[in-house]
């Protein structure tokens, strides 16, 4: 009977450990297919979490120096700043052939990538578990399925080696006064189509919920304030909206994002590529297109002091250049909350000192009307406001670190602090070095964001001096002024989704108003519109009209270009090879590309807006000028024709013989230089064909782009498009040589 209880209680214990065992697994299983992950950060500085971001690798294999820097400079860097997170946002590959026009997966850059990666995190002595990255544009180049045969991201990237397969992932950064919550997700379309009609995020509202699922996870739990920061490829003015209509925006402002990090538009576009976004009940509906400069005009008040910082929805987003050309590197840090960043340039070699203050804050990037409302109401932690902090990355032993704050407020700056920094007591176990130094920071209140400016120098034990850039600071939590130049304005401050088919429309608008609405009106009009008639009365009207009737003069030219544009709306523009096994062929009109995926029912268009870089230029940089050079063609063959008559003593309705291109006599010794004038030696016909050559010369270019993005001919596979302008310019040459 002994035995027999032994027995039965062994059997209990063991199904009940097996349970156990199995219900565990299961969490374990749960959480990690749900892409979420949390890290105890042990030790100090205390309330201080540094993560380090890289993007736009572009790994090729035309281009090898990229791949052998990132492996010297950044594994070694990477080992001294010791990050808790490190972050690459796209574009692990490039996908392009050498002469950078065809575009698809090659996998033996992908297996580089593996290959430096895993050399990187060696080198740094980090955990393999802290590295992130996400899918770029160019990682979906000529993907058809996420999984298939080409889909090497899946296979090669460290999220895919990690088991994160998730469109979205989380991580929570954990301290022991703080959670930092970091969503990453991967919002390229679902059908990668080669370039360059893959330039857009496509969130789909299954992704939207996700990342707003991910970040209310800790939501329901307040012991421990959350910091919120999301990173993915591409930026806001370039990504699309969903079918329902909603953003990445909309779900950002939702949970008062601290940040959204992201790559995508490279340095050669600029360096201040942020911009800051709030919600607003009195939003203008221009500012749904496009925003002017990085700080959203406020047209409402901040509010007062009994409403709660929490009725503020605003963030941040902060493109950071690319590792391609610029060998850039980001270190971004949260002090207690507070967010800030430093760009380090890699072009030069490796840095043996990186210096990131983290308080008091740069003013140009703080967050615009919390950081106010904080100071104005004293809602402020004053502990957090006592000392000036900076961490300081470095290879050797630093001597000493000293901050200097300067006045510019004389017109010039005058140091009016400078002061040793000591380092701070990190505890048995430090993660990294961070120097402090107490001041009165209510000395340095004023009205102006940018009247003060913070600078640190360190100093190691072998005399090296590594000095910071000069950055404004405002204590009253007022924001500097940040502008854009007109290249940044134009891929940071237009929100390209939302203005594609406005412009599409406005362009036809404006041409159908020029080849038909002046064409009815002069065919029912009685009066007579001419060269002479304009120069006698110098009237605007009679001159627009008669630039009309001289346009419309030449034979089916007017006629072709209408029904050229008609054809655009309704027909296909090309047929392309799309993905990167070439095997499955897709027609593009200007909705988008629609590719069979042998389902019958409605067209399924893809890569809208994307496919504006192919509409839009072939618009305004080849359809408008020949229609501005075939009129000049046409004016000017009148003006001539006008000088002609009037020397040669005949009436405009004299019938001018031409039989088999013979001129008259008259016309001959008119023609043998017996005047000088312009218009007698018809230099203005030839700076016109100057510019004819021009618009060949660019529809050419964009022909053979397409020849050689999707595997064409063009005279198979878009014959139309590639011709129609051509013939059409050619025929206006030809019509207009002579009166």
């Amino acid at each position: 009977m002994g035995i027999l209880q032994v027995m039965i209680l062994f059997s209990l214990c063991f199904c009940f450990f097996f349970t156990t065992s199995s219900t565990t697994t299961s969490i374990e299983e749960e959480d990690h297919q749900s892409g979420r992950q949390v890290i105890d950060v042990k030790g100090g500085p205390e309330d201080v979490v540094w993560v380090v971001q890289l993007s736009d690798l572009h790994f090729s294999v035309h281009n090898p120096e990229r791949a052998r820097d990132f492996k010297d400079l950044v594994g070694p860097s990477l080992s001294f700043i010791n990050p808790s997170l490190v972050l690459i946002t796209g574009d692990l590959t490039d996908g392009k052939s050498k002469d950078l026009l065809t575009m698809k997966q090659d996998e033996a850059e992908w297996v580089e990538y593996e290959k430096v990666m895993q050399d990187v995190i060696e080198r740094s002595g980090l955990d393999k578990d802290i590295f992130y990255d996400v899918r770029g544009n160019h990682d979906a180049f000529g993907v058809p399925t996420i999984g298939g045969l080409f889909d090497f991201f899946s296979k090669h990237s460290i999220n895919a080696r990690l088991g994160r397969s998730g469109q979205v992932n989380s991580v929570t950064v954990q301290t022991a006064i703080r959670k930092l919550l970091f969503v990453g997700f991967d919002s390229t379309m679902s059908v990668g189509l080669r370039g360059p009609t893959n330039l857009f995020g496509h969130p789909t509202d299954k992704l939207l919920a996700k990342i707003d699922s991910e970040l209310s996870q800790w939501n329901s739990e307040p012991t421990k304030p959350v910091t919120k920061i999301s990173f993915g490829h591409f930026p806001l003015s370039f990504s699309a909206a969903s079918d329902s209509g909603k953003t990445l925006r909309d779900i950002f402002l939702k949970h008062s994002l601290s940040a959204y990090l992201c790559g995508h538009l490279h340095t050669k576009f600029g360096k201040n590529l942020k911009r800051h976004h709030y919600l607003s009940n009195n939003l203008l509906t221009s500012q749904k297109f496009f925003q002017l400069n990085a700080h959203q005009n406020l047209s409402e008040s901040r509010g007062n002091c009994s409403n709660g910082a929490s009725a503020f929805k605003e963030f941040w987003e902060w493109e950071m250049g690319d590792w391609r050309k610029s060998r850039a590197m980001r270190i971004l840090s949260i002090d207690r909350g507070f967010l800030s960043f430093v760009d380090i340039d890699f072009e030069l070699g490796g840095k043996k000192t990186i210096i990131l203050p983290t308080f008091p804050l740069d003013s140009r990037f703080m967050v615009k009307m919390s950081s106010a409302y904080q100071y104005e109401c004293k809602s402020i932690d004053h502990s957090a406001y006592s000392t000036i902090r900076t961490l300081v990355f470095s290879s050797s032993t630093i001597a000493s670190v000293v901050v200097r704050i300067y006045d510019s407020r004389p017109g010039n700056l005058n140091v009016v602090l400078e002061s040793s920094m000591n380092k701070h007591d990190g505890g048995t176990f430090s993660r990294g070095d961070l120097y402090v130094a107490p001041w009165n920071f209510e000395a340095f209140e004023d009205p102006s964001p940018d009247r003060y400016w913070l600078q640190v120098e360190a100093t190691d034990i072998a005399g090296r001096s590594t000095l910071t850039e000069l950055r404004p600071f405002s204590i009253n939590g007022l924001t500097a002024k940040l502008s854009w130049t007109w290249k940044e304005f134009v891929v940071m401050g237009c929100q390209w989704d939302a203005l594609y088919y406005p412009i599409l429309w406005s362009f036809y608008f404006c041409t159908f108003s020029i080849l038909i609405i002046p064409k009815l009106m002069l065919a029912f009009s009685k009066k007579h519109y001419g060269y002479r008639n304009f120069i006698a009365k110098k009237s605007l009207i009679n001159g627009i009209a008669w630039v009309f009737k001289e346009f419309y003069a030449v034979p089916l030219l007017w006629l072709g270009i209408a029904v050229y544009l008609f054809y655009l709306l309704l027909c296909p523009w090309v047929l392309g090879k799309v993905f990167t096994d070439g095997g499955e062929m897709g027609f593009m009109t200007f909705k988008g590309w629609v590719v069979k995926f042998n389902k019958i029912g409605k067209l399924d268009f893809i890569g809208v807006p994307d496919i504006m870089v192919v509409v839009l230029p072939h618009l305004f940089f080849v359809i408008l000028p020949t229609i501005l050079v075939t009129g000049a063609l046409a004016v000017e063959r009148g003006m001539y024709r006008q000088r002609f008559l009037s020397l040669s003593g005949k009436k405009e309705d004299d019938h001018i013989e031409e039989n088999n291109g013979s001129r008259s006599r008259i016309g001959d010794s008119y023609w043998n230089g017996k005047s000088s004038t312009c218009i007698d030696k018809r230099w203005i016909r030839n700076i016109v064909l100057v510019a004819s050559l021009a618009i060949f010369w660019k529809h050419f270019k964009s022909c053979r782009v397409l020849v050689k993005a999707y595997d064409i001919n063009p005279f198979l596979h878009f014959p139309v498009y590639s011709l129609t302008m051509p013939v059409l310019l050619t025929y206006a040459i030809y019509k207009t040589r002579r009166v």
